[in-house]
């Protein structure tokens, strides 16, 4: 990959990555026995866990396919092994909070495949805020142990729809099939410790860990949330 041709985005749209394209014949079979496709796939995560969550949706795709990957999506991981050797310079950044009493940025992140099937998309957006309050309930628990001055969280969502549906607490036709797990968001937020906020979709930067983007707007997503490009 030392002399290949950079790429702006982690991953093309053209590729067109499904299940229907792993090894049909036997030669691909064995060609892919050689590949190292498992070994890159869990270089890449392990970079993305710590330090580069403009590559979490790609790897999250790609990740996909590690149990019988075809050529095309090797094809898929050269792409962003390309990316990742073009945006060396690319990282974290943690500046001044406007109240010049701490420092922000992001320290936490994730793009997977929802492991249940929502009937639509008011409730993948109600699931996937449920997710976001998992995570904010460790980060709170965690800066309580640290003795940092603790406020009320606030989690944005796009969806007006699903925001409703989350600060209702009467059970609704649209919701009575969710699993009840999914719902303890609910009591958070009727409690106050945290606060559902609505977000334009254009300044939303979790699109970029959710799917493929242009690169003007795959870069504004990494300014939106302080990833410092070369």
């Amino acid at each position: 990959m030392e002399n290949s041709k950079l790429v702006s985005i982690p991953l093309a749209g053209h590729l067109g990555l499904s299940m229907t394209q792993f090894p049909q014949s036997e030669v691909e079979r064995k060609e892919m026995n050689f590949v190292p496709y498992a070994n890159v796939i869990g270089s890449l995560m392990y970079a993305m866990v710590c330090s580069r969550p403009n590559i979490a949706h790609s790897v999250s795709v790609l990740s996909r396919f590690m149990a019988n990957p075809g050529i095309e999506h090797w094809n898929g991981v050269k792409w962003l092994l390309r990316y990742v050797r073009g945006s060396l310079g690319v990282g974290l950044k943690f500046v001044s909070s406007k109240e010049g009493v701490g420092i922000t940025g992001p320290v936490s992140w994730k793009s997977q495949l929802q492991s249940i099937v929502a009937l639509s998309t008011t409730e993948a957006e109600y699931i996937a805020a449920t997710g976001a309050m998992k995570e904010v309930l460790w980060l709170q628990g965690l800066v309580k142990e640290l003795g940092v001055l603790n406020s009320v969280v606030e989690i944005f969502s796009d969806s007006q729809s699903a925001i409703q549906l989350l600060k209702n607490q009467v059970f609704h036709e649209r919701t009575k099939h969710v699993d009840v797990r999914y719902h303890f968001i609910r009591e958070n937020v009727s409690s106050g410790a945290v606060k559902l906020e609505k977000i334009s979709t254009v300044d939303n930067p979790t699109d970029m860990a959710t799917k493929v983007l242009p690169v003007s707007k795959f870069r504004y997503c990494l300014d939106l949330v302080q990833v410092m490009c070369n």
